[in-house]
């Protein structure tokens, strides 16, 4: 069943209430026309819905969310997919600052920039592995405090001389592959973090970047071979208790 929801001038809780009362009638596709920075859409909400939305969401676009698919055919704004635990979230479009923060699962597809401390606290349990792909740059902080999961940083489109990434690269971090397509020589390594070195990718890691952007590009109309196309590196953290200095026993 497919439902439209026009949100212009709604309140962002009768919005959200309006939202979660179709998808309980049995609604398995929704479109959100005229949503104009209304937040927290897509919470409460544990069925596999489809929710399009026409226009920019306001923060915490996807937070806790537990199952649906949202489409969003614009930007989005800060914390999306807070602390998400399954479902999808696709931008077309730019997003934010703490995109994915603290996030347990699902995936997140941003087709162009991101902002500051993406990918922070994000962690992952068991069968659980949170991907985060962005098409555009970054800003500092990227990986912060990272715990598990995947984040991949593409910098496409970017005007020559432009770093993909921040500063701060990985501080904190503790778990998880960070991904970035980009020369590793390229790379300063006095903008990472102190817990974080960078190698190269060996044919494991491109048969996996493959898996993940090949569904990328697909969901963005990005062509496959083009991002391919290049050397990419990766992050890894070099200690797993990067602060234990810092507490007694």
């Amino acid at each position: 069943m497919i439902k439209t929801i026009d949100a212009k001038g709604i309140y962002y809780k009768e919005l959200n209430d309006l939202l979660l009362e179709t998808v309980n009638e049995g609604a398995t596709q929704i479109l959100l026309e005229n949503v104009n920075g209304q937040r927290y859409i897509g919470t409460r909400i544990n069925k596999p819905v489809h929710i399009e939305i026409r226009g920019v969401p306001g923060n915490d676009l996807g937070a806790f969310m537990d199952g649906p698919a949202i489409t969003v055919y614009g930007s989005g704004q800060d914390a999306v997919g807070n602390t998400m635990n399954s479902g999808k979230i696709i931008v077309h479009g730019h997003a934010g600052d703490v995109l994915g923060y603290a996030m347990r699962g699902g995936k997140i597809f941003v087709r162009d920039d991101v902002g500051y401390r993406v990918a922070i606290h994000m962690k992952e349990y068991r069968d659980k592995k949170p991907l985060i792909i962005a098409g555009g740059c970054a800003g500092d902080f990227f990986a912060e405090y990272m715990a598990g999961g995947v984040a991949v940083l593409l910098g496409l489109n970017r005007k020559p001389g432009r770093p993909i990434v921040g500063d701060y690269l990985g501080t904190g971090m503790h778990g998880g592959v960070v991904y970035l397509r980009e020369k590793r020589e390229n790379i300063n390594p006095h903008y990472l973090g102190k817990e974080v070195a960078v190698f190269d990718i060996d044919e494991k890691d491109r048969e996996i970047l493959e898996t993940y952007l090949t569904e990328f590009c697909s969901d963005l109309n990005i062509d496959l071979k083009t991002v391919m196309d290049h050397a990419f590196t990766k992050v890894v953290p070099v200690s797993h208790r990067p602060y234990g200095k810092l507490y007694t026993s």
